[in-house]
C-alpha cells in the first residue's frame, strides 16, 4: 500500500528546526515510498499532497510559456546504452499499437506535478534550495517544427539522478510490469496495455521519434545537462548552459502523432486526465486546469454553489444535484470523494446510462466513468473517487482483483448509507426520488446479495394505510406499526391501488386490521423473492398459503341457519374438484375466511412468470405451456355456493358453468388468467339461461 507522502515527510519537517546535510536530505526524499515508475522528472510520487491555495487566470501572456530555445550545449557528449530491461521497456513501447497513446500527456504532466511537489518539500529544510521560478507546468505546441515542449521549475536532476532515471528502470515493479506487457502483446491485447501503468518518461516514445531533455537540479551549484535519444538503444548526456532548474522535455513527434501538437487535442488531454492537478498547467500561456478538485476540500468548506458547478462540471450536466456526499476516510482506505444524484435520469427515455463516477489518484485520472468502483445498479450516481492507495503502477488486472474490488466495497456501503441517512432526513424528498430512480434500487436488491440487507431499507411501497395522498412507507415503518404478535411482511402484487383494494385476498387484511403493502411493478417480485425477509420479518404474499393459514387473519363464523354444514362442505368441495378435474385443479379446500367473495385459488403460478414465460414461447415459437394447477378455496357461507350445491343435482349442466366461471373468476382476481375472453361464450350462456329464468318467473306470477 501507498505510503502518503505527508506520513513520511515528517523526519524532513521534525529535521527543520535542525540542521541536516544534503546528502541525508536526498536519502530521505529517494525513499521508497516516495519513487513514481520511470519518472523522468523527479523519480517520485506523491500521496496525500498539501496543494497550495492558488488564483485562476485564463489570460494568455508569455510569461507563463515554456522557455525559448536559449540552452547551449557547452560539454562533449557521452554516449550510454540503455540497459538490457529498458531497451525491452523501449521496444514494446514505441512498436506496439497502443489505443491510448494520449497517455503520455498524463504520465508527464504527473512527473511535473511530483518535481514541484517535491521542491515544495525541500524548501521547508533547506531555504536556499529555489528554482526562480513560479511552481507552475508549462507545455507548449510547435505544429511547424511538429513539436511537444512540457516544462517544471521543480528539484529537477543532477548527472547521476539523470543516468539512474532515464538510463535505467527503477525498483518499483518495472520488472513485473515488463512481463505483464510481453504477456498482453504476445496474446494480442495491446489496447489494455497503457492506460494504467506508470510507465512515466518512457511513455514519450509512442509519440516521438527524438526525446531531448533539459534539467538542472535545485540544489545551489548545479550544473545543468542535456539528455538526448531516438530510443534505439542509447542516449547521449552532454553538460549544457542557460539551463533553467526543473526539467524541459522536448519531443519531436513521429508522422503517426501530428496531432498532439494541436493546442485542440492537449487541451482536451489535460482536461480529461489532470485537470484536477495541484498546480498551475499553462497551455501556449493560457492556464486550462481552472476547476478545483473539491474532493481535496474539507467537508464543510465547500458551498452548494460550488458543488452545483462542479456536478454541471464532470456530469456534463445543466440540471442540479438533488443529493450531494462528500466523503473522506484514511480508514481501510485513503478516500476522497464527491458524489452526487442528478435531478432525473435518461433511462426514463430508454437511454442506457453509463457508470458516472470517475476514479483518480492523487487528482489524476485512472478510470473515466469507471465501472469498477460502484456496482451497476449504482450507475446513476455521478462524481468522482479519488484514493492514494492506488498506484500507477499496477495493470488493469491487478487493480480490479484487489485494490478496486476493496475500494467498491467501502465505496457502495457509504453510498447506501448515504441514501438512507437523506431518506430518514426528508422523507417526502426522498419519495419523491424513489419514484425517478426506485427502478436501480430494486435492481440492486435482485442482484447484490452481500448489500441486500442495506438495499432493503431503501424500498419504498404504497400499502393499505397510504393516506389520500398515496405516500410510501419503507419495511422498516411497515415492521415498526405491525400488530402484537404479527411475524410477516405482507404485499400483494395487483396492476392498480383500485384492483387491490377490490380483491378478495384483502378482505380479511381490511377485516383484521393487518396492513398490507401493494406492488404494481413486475420486478417487485423479483425484489421480494430475493429478501426473502427483512428484520426477523418474512416476507409473505396475501394469496399465499402461508397467509391463508395464519392465525390473525381467520375469520370468526357467524351463527346461520341456511349456511352449508361442515359435511355439505366438504361434499361441494369434492364434487367442484370432480367437477373441474386434475388438470386444472389438484385439490378444493374449505374456507370460511372469506366474506364477500365465493372462491379463491392458491399456489397459483407467479403472474410475472406467467407473462414471461408466454414472451419466450412465442418468440420461439413454441407451443404454450398449459397453466399449472392450483388450489380452489372456497367459502361454503356465500350465496353463490349455497346456490351451486342445490343446483348440481337438479341442473348439472347450469352447474358445470356455474362451477367453470367460479373457477375462472377467481384466476382473474389472482392475475394468472391468460386470456379473459376465453370466457365470453361462458359468460353468454349464463346470462342467456339467467334472462330465459327471469322471463319464465315473471311469466309465472302472472299466470
Amino acid at each position: 500500500m501507498f505510503v502518503p507522502l505527508i506520513r513520511t515527510a515528517l523526519p524532513l519537517i521534525k529535521a527543520s528546526t535542525h540542521k541536516v546535510n544534503v546528502s541525508q536530505l536526498k536519502t530521505l526524499l529517494t525513499s521508497p515510498a516516495l519513487t513514481r515508475t520511470v519518472v523522468a522528472s523527479t523519480g517520485c510520487a506523491t500521496g496525500n499532497l498539501v496543494w497550495s491555495t492558488r488564483a485562476y487566470s485564463t489570460e494568455v501572456t508569455t510569461e507563463h510559456k515554456t522557455t525559448d530555445d536559449k540552452e547551449i550545449i557547452t560539454g562533449s557528449e557521452e554516449v550510454h546504452e540503455f540497459k538490457t530491461e529498458t531497451k525491452r521497456l523501449l521496444d514494446i513501447v514505441a512498436n506496439s499499437l497502443y489505443s491510448e497513446k494520449e497517455i503520455f500527456v498524463r504520465e508527464l504532466i504527473s512527473n511535473a506535478a511530483d518535481a514541484l511537489e517535491k521542491l515544495r518539500q525541500t524548501q521547508t529544510v533547506e531555504s536556499d534550495v529555489d528554482s526562480g521560478n513560479p511552481l507552475e507546468i508549462r507545455i507548449s505546441l510547435d505544429r511547424e517544427k511538429n513539436q511537444f515542449i512540457i516544462q517544471d521549475f521543480g528539484i529537477g536532476m543532477n548527472l547521476e539522478e539523470l543516468n539512474a532515471n532515464l538510463g535505467t528502470i527503477a525498483s518499483s515493479g518495472s520488472k513485473k510490469f515488463l512481463e505483464k506487457m510481453d504477456k498482453e502483446v504476445n496474446s494480442g491485447k495491446k489496447e489494455n496495455i497503457i492506460g494504467q501503468f506508470g510507465v512515466g518518461f518512457y511513455s514519450t516514445f509512442m509519440v516521438g521519434q527524438k526525446i531531448k531533455v533539459y534539467t538542472k537540479s535545485a540544489f545551489p551549484g548545479s550544473k545543468g545537462y542535456c539528455w538526448t535519444t531516438d530510443g534505439q538503444g542509447s542516449y547521449t548526456v552532454a553538460e549544457a548552459d542557460n539551463v533553467q532548474v526543473g526539467t524541459k522535455i522536448v519531443i519531436e513527434l513521429r508522422n503517426d502523432a501530428k496531432s498532439y501538437s494541436s493546442e485542440l487535442e492537449i487541451d482536451s488531454i489535460i482536461k480529461k486526465y489532470s485537470n484536477f492537478v495541484g498546480y498551475p498547467i499553462y497551455l501556449n500561456g493560457k492556464e486550462v486546469n481552472v476547476i478545483e478538485a473539491l474532493w481535496t476540500k474539507d467537508t464543510g468548506s465547500v458551498t452548494p454553489e460550488q458543488h452545483q458547478e462542479f456536478y454541471r462540471f464532470i456530469a456534463n450536466a445543466w440540471d442540479d444535484p438533488q443529493y450531494t456526499l462528500h466523503y473522506k476516510t484514511d480508514s481501510p482506505l485513503a478516500i476522497s470523494s464527491v458524489l452526487y444524484v442528478p435531478e432525473k435520469h435518461m433511462e426514463l427515455l430508454g437511454e442506457q446510462t453509463k457508470p458516472g463516477v470517475s476514479l483518480y489518484s492523487r487528482k489524476v485520472l485512472i478510470q473515466p466513468e469507471s465501472a469498477g468502483i460502484l456496482p451497476h445498479y449504482l450507475r446513476f450516481i455521478k462524481g468522482v473517487v479519488d484514493s492514494e492507495d492506488i498506484p500507477l503502477n499496477v495493470s488493469r488486472e491487478l487493480l480490479q482483483d484487489n485494490i478496486l474490488s476493496r475500494l467498491r466495497m467501502v465505496m457502495t456501503s457509504r453510498v447506501l448509507k448515504w441514501l438512507d441517512t437523506e431518506a430518514k432526513k426528508n422523507p417526502k424528498k426522498y419519495d419523491e426520488f424513489f419514484m425517478d430512480y426506485g427502478q436501480f434500487i430494486k435492481e440492486g436488491a435482485c442482484t447484490d446479495a452481500m448489500h441486500k440487507r442495506e438495499i432493503s431499507k431503501l424500498l419504498r411501497f404504497e400499502s393499505s394505510k397510504s393516506d389520500a395522498s398515496h405516500s410510501m412507507i419503507s419495511l422498516e415503518d411497515y415492521a415498526a406499526r405491525s400488530l402484537e404478535g404479527q411475524k410477516r411482511i405482507y404485499y400483494l402484487l395487483t396492476p392498480k391501488r383500485k384492483y387491490a383494494e377490490e380483491s378478495p385476498y384483502t378482505e380479511m387484511f381490511k377485516k383484521k386490521g393487518v396492513e398490507l403493502l401493494y406492488l404494481y411493478d413486475t420486478v417487485d417480485e423479483f425484489v421480494v423473492n430475493h429478501l426473502k425477509e427483512f428484520q426477523g420479518y418474512d416476507l409473505v404474499s396475501a394469496d399465499s398459503p402461508e397467509a391463508a393459514k395464519d392465525p390473525l387473519l381467520q375469520m370468526e363464523r357467524d351463527a346461520d341457519n341456511k349456511a352449508l354444514s361442515d359435511t355439505d362442505a366438504q361434499d361441494l368441495a369434492k364434487w367442484i374438484e370432480t367437477s373441474l378435474g386434475d388438470e386444472v385443479v389438484k385439490g378444493v379446500d374449505v374456507s370460511r375466511r372469506l366474506n364477500s367473495f365465493p372462491a379463491i385459488v392458491q399456489e397459483h403460478e407467479s403472474p410475472a412468470m406467467r407473462k414471461m414465460m408466454q414472451m419466450m414461447q412465442g418468440s420461439a415459437k413454441m407451443e404454450e405451456a398449459p397453466p399449472t394447477p392450483t388450489v380452489l378455496e372456497i367459502n361454503p357461507d356465500h350465496p353463490v355456493m349455497k346456490g351451486l350445491f342445490s343446483i348440481r343435482n337438479q341442473n348439472p349442466d347450469l352447474a358445470k358453468l356455474v362451477t367453470e366461471q367460479i373457477y375462472d373468476n377467481a384466476l382473474c382476481a389472482a392475475g394468472v388468467l391468460d386470456d379473459p375472453r376465453s370466457m365470453i361464450t361462458r359468460l353468454n350462456k349464463l346470462l342467456e339461461i339467467t334472462v330465459n329464468s327471469s322471463v319464465e318467473q315473471e311469466k309465472k306470477v302472472k299466470a
